[in-house]
């Protein structure tokens, strides 16, 4: 599917820096990170990790496609839940070392546990105790799906 797509080499800083070529650098286990947020909101739904053949599908494909570092595999975000990730943007940093997919997440939401965004906990600097772990809050009003129910869960 995606033989015929290129990467350009990475030369010399100026040509990753201002270059007009994706030359994009994965780390020694051939990834590179991910982030998506909503195209319209800007909210930050996720962050995962590419690896060549994922970011050429998502390229072609113009939906979001990682590469699933538990499950050693491709990942089409929202093949198994429905929940799919329409490509508005692709963006490249600087270093060509990192993505950021600006996304109309379709579905209920992007987070595998049932919430709409990943992020849908905050570090509680109200409830800090001494010697104790650092405590979690919530910050969505609840799940926007049920999980169990959606990836079938046994």
């Amino acid at each position: 599917m995606t033989a015929e797509m290129q990467f350009a080499d990475r030369g010399d800083k100026k040509q990753i820096e201002q270059g007009l070529e994706l030359a994009p650098k994965f780390d020694a286990n051939g990834l590179i990170p991910a982030i998506a947020t909503d195209a319209q909101t800007g909210r930050l739904l996720m962050v995962a990790f590419m690896n060549e053949e994922a970011l050429k599908q998502t390229i072609q494909l113009g939906e979001a496609v990682y590469y699933s570092r538990s499950r050693q595999e491709l990942w089409h975000k929202g093949a198994t839940s429905g929940h799919v990730q329409k490509v508005e943007e692709i963006l490249i940093d600087c270093d060509q070392d990192a993505i950021w997919l600006r996304v109309n997440q379709l579905g209920a939401g992007a987070c595998h546990v049932g919430y709409q965004s990943c992020f849908y906990r905050s570090v509680d600097r109200e409830n800090l105790k001494d010697g104790g772990p650092v405590p979690l809050k919530i910050n969505e009003s609840g799940k926007s799906f049920d999980p169990d129910s959606v990836y079938h869960s046994k």
